[in-house]
């Protein structure tokens, strides 16, 4: 699956275009008509129009459940991941939320219409809650995407609803749901696509939809079960994007910081433009932050301790933190998409434009490192990056799609988990849903933090002329971690290079070259050093950049920044 048919939303215009096509007419299987069987209405085999319309509907739905619905899929695990199958068939799960309270995983079933809930003490299923009002609960090729679901401070569980124009809570004292409605919906879309939530300090919501530029407050001492009573509108300036189509302005997500009462909120028109906007809370007033070229799709947004806000870019496979009080960007890089996903043998057969996508991202639980999360769509991957020593780490999703992939006939192995919304608890577990499986998958805290190497570069920083060499010192060193490292194919590391050059992470016209590409660590006292020479491209624009370099292997990897200053 080539990502340039994913738009600022991943499957948003993908689920617009199949679903489209579904429900059109589409011809019966076997349905062949040759010149010995002429349609006439004297023929045996002629079907009626009802017929037809019945085995269209038939084939559509087929087609749906065969690529949303997850019918045949496996759950799988690895030495950090472990996947869960739904109790129910065809869930569609999106939004999830860890709940450390009660030592539960929630999560949304976006065809079904219900909350179901993963008990993390008995670990199994609770029975799912219905939610009161789900229209395409029974439209057999639909869906509402809920993207958010948020927990207040009083407990109670806060989710987004698109196709009803609202947002919902559940009070879990008393076990009961209420609708909030959004004032007003898209002419064009007939639905704002409520999409993020967060709270203020007062336990007020705050909210964004997809298809209207605007900043929803909620007062959650005036809203109203059934009604829009307490919801304000909050018009977020949109100068920034002259010349570009109205409907074709998106917010992303928004993150409250209660500790200086503003609130950040990511702006795209895919893929075109990008803004950050920061409101004040007490001046009712906008910053704006223009993006570097080539950042034109933000989407998740997280608030680091010093208040700066860092931010996935969906389109690409970058990610970058704002610095708040100058507006410059510091952008790191994924690595590469692997080969694996497009069913090849090396990156150099990875299909052009083959993006990461990081999506919705999160900050470490408080008192941590300062760690951010977030989900890499088409990396596959569930990610952590430490702004403290410029790490990454990665882990590989075991679970792969062939029809959500750009596989090759005889591929073994291709294509993605569509893991689409993840979310972070204290207890340091990070949960996700698999949205076209069926499935919610975890990393637990204690697997994460044991890797079987780990990683040190040197120089951590350097200036270099364009067309110039220079060599970079990776060592890799195994670890005490001998369980993880039993498995032969998990003791044979793999080097790993990938930049901000280019969107795709790769080096554009620069080239590099790791002396040893791949060896293993037979025991948790091996150390291997190996040299990565970079060239930077006689052409490459003077500025900054960040060279990741590190070292996987089938489930995760680790990957060093190397910051750079290219000169003329």
């Amino acid at each position: 699956m080539k990502n340039k048919n994913i738009v600022a939303y991943g499957v948003i215009g993908i689920i617009v275009v199949i679903v489209t096509a579904y429900v059109v007419f589409i011809r019966p299987p076997n349905n062949n008509i040759s010149n010995n069987n002429v349609i006439s209405s004297n023929n045996p085999n002629l079907q009626s129009t009802a017929q037809l319309i019945a085995n269209s509907r038939a084939a559509a739905l087929e087609q749906y459940q065969k690529l949303f619905c997850g019918l045949n899929s496996i759950p799988h695990s690895t030495n950090y991941i472990t996947e869960y199958k739904l109790p129910a068939t065809c869930e569609m799960p999106l939004g999830v939320l860890v709940d450390d309270q009660l030592a539960k995983i929630w999560y949304v079933s976006t065809k079904q219409g219900t909350l179901g809930s993963y008990d993390l003490a008995t670990h199994k299923f609770d029975k799912e809650l219905t939610i009161p009002v789900w229209n395409v609960r029974n439209i057999p090729t639909d869906n509402s995407q809920v993207w958010s679901v948020r927990e207040d401070k009083s407990g109670n569980i806060w989710f987004t609803d698109e196709k009803q124009n609202a947002i919902w809570m559940y009070n879990k004292s008393v076990g009961g749901f209420e609708l909030y409605k959004v004032p007003e919906m898209s002419k064009v879309f007939g639905t704002t696509y409520p999409v993020s939530i967060d709270f203020d300090s007062k336990g007020n919501v705050y909210f964004v939809g997809i298809r209207m530029p605007v900043l929803w407050f909620g007062n959650t001492t005036q809203m109203k079960n059934g009604t829009s009573n307490g919801i304000n509108k909050i018009p977020i300036p949109t100068d920034g994007f002259k010349g570009i189509s109205p409907d074709l302005i998106s917010t992303g997500s928004i993150a409250v910081d209660n500790k200086r009462n503003v609130v950040w909120i990511s702006m795209l028109s895919f893929p075109s433009k990008g803004e950050i906007l920061r409101y004040n809370i007490t001046s009712k007033t906008f910053d704006t932050f223009n993006m570097p070229s080539g950042l034109n799709s933000p989407v998740g947004v997280a608030i680091d301790e010093n208040g700066n806000p860092w931010v996935t870019d969906h389109a690409t496979s970058l990610f970058f933190m704002l610095n708040a009080s100058n507006g410059k960007t510091t952008t790191y890089a994924t690595s590469r998409v692997s080969p694996q996903i497009y069913g090849v043998s090396d990156v150099n057969s990875i299909p052009q434009g083959a993006y990461s996508l990081p999506y919705w991202i999160e900050k470490g639980s408080a008192g941590s490192d300062g760690s951010l999360w977030f989900n890499e769509h088409e990396g596959n991957k569930i990610a952590k990056f430490e702004p403290s020593n410029n790490t990454l780490y990665e882990y590989w999703i075991p679970t792969q799609d062939r029809l959500w992939g750009n596989c090759p006939p005889n591929s073994q192995t291709c294509g993605i988990a569509n893991a689409l919304q993840f979310s972070r608890g204290q207890n340091g577990q990070t949960w996700f849903t698999e949205w076209s499986e069926n499935k919610i998958g975890s990393l637990t805290a204690t697997n994460y933090r044991q890797l079987p190497f780990s990683v040190s570069v040197y120089p951590q920083e350097l200036t270099i002329k364009r067309g110039q060499a220079v060599e970079i010192k990776v060592n890799v060193s195994a670890t005490t971690t001998t369980r993880l490292s039993q498995n032969h194919s998990n003791s044979t590391v793999e080097m790993v290079a990938s930049g901000t050059f280019t969107p795709g992470g790769d080096l554009g016209n620069s080239t590099g070259i790791f002396s040893q590409g791949s060896f293993s660590l037979p025991d948790a006292h091996a150390i291997k050093q190996v040299s990565f020479i970079f060239t930077s491209a006689t052409n490459l624009k003077p500025g900054e950049y960040v060279l990741m370099l590190g070292a996987q292997n089938n489930e995760v990897a680790m990957l060093k920044a190397v910051k750079m200053h290219v000169i003329s």
